[in-house]
């Protein structure tokens, strides 16, 4: 019987295809990046910090066999943005889809925030996805080569959220570029997409993202229909799919992955899930 994280293409479905992965060393970028190797993919993962990304490669060829080039970048620095493009082709000769995954953030409430502080979330976020797009779009256009892009965004993108400005600030932007650029580059055979999850729990991240003493509150029983968090497979199943030829006609798409749980917040309504089966029969009643 099928489960939802089993491997969701067939194997080999990126043979001969050399993916990029910003902030691929840890989380989601590396359980996506270990998946397109076991797609036959060849890799490359990007982060500022050489010996995290230099340990991620070394796990992920042991785990897959596959061909992996750890290449530090700062997505902020247009300068070590296209250093990572041409030792993507140095290595590869070609480079076939970006993911931009690179991102930065924390909880805070807006009033306590500095500017530099602001401005690093929004720098890494906006300006490093803009950045890294504009060297892998320009080089597909010159070279008349196909590409995809896949932007990993959240739902508070169009909804907003409080305590999280600055990232719900830049990943809003991400989702106009997404949809900007699927419009524009579609003529040359550049697709689009984007990745909206929801919580699908890191080590790292989550720690940051929820306070200590609150871990109550984020129970995914409460908050999300589906009751249970993301695995990451089933977000890197989606993610290898966009990339694919399978969605050869997905483009400007924003394909949300959280169980429902952006939908739950935003209904007006939806508070009335704590309504008993004893209360609603009452409120039959007096109807009647």
């Amino acid at each position: 019987m099928t489960k939802h994280t089993d491997s969701m293409l067939p194997a080999d479905s990126f043979r001969d295809q050399t993916i990029v992965i910003t902030g691929g060393g840890t989380g989601l970028g590396y359980s996506m990046g270990k998946y397109l190797l076991q797609l036959g993919a060849r890799l490359v993962i990007c982060g500022r910090r050489t010996e995290v990304i230099e340990k991620a490669a070394a796990a992920l060829i042991e785990e897959t066999g596959g061909e992996v080039l750890a290449q530090p970048c700062d997505v902020r620095v247009p300068e070590q943005v296209d250093a990572l493009l041409q030792a993507a082709l140095a290595r590869f000769g070609a480079v076939h889809g970006l993911i931009n995954n690179a991102a930065g953030n924390f909880i805070c409430p807006t009033e306590r925030l500095s500017y530099n502080a602001f401005h690093t979330v929004v720098d890494i976020v906006l300006r490093g996805t803009a950045n890294c797009t504009l060297c892998f779009g320009k080089h597909w256009i010159a070279a008349q080569q196909p590409g995809a892009f896949l932007n990993i965004i959240t739902t508070y993108a169009w909804t907003g959220s409080g305590y999280v400005v600055p990232s719900a600030t830049a990943k809003g932007g991400v989702l106009a570029l997404t949809r900007s650029l699927a419009s524009e580059w579609g003529k040359y055979g550049i697709r689009t997409n984007a990745i909206a999850p929801g919580p699908f729990p890191t080590e790292g991240a989550w720690s940051r993202l929820v306070p200590p003493g609150m871990q109550n509150a984020f129970n995914p029983t409460q908050r999300i229909p589906v009751g249970r968090y993301g695995e990451h497979q089933e977000l890197a199943n989606l993610a290898a799919y966009l990339l694919s030829p399978f969605a050869a006609y997905i483009n400007g798409e924003c394909v949300t992955i959280d169980g429902g749980e952006w939908l739950r917040g935003a209904g007006q309504f939806n508070f009335l899930e704590e309504v008993t089966a004893k209360q609603w029969e009452d409120m039959r009643k007096k109807r009647v």
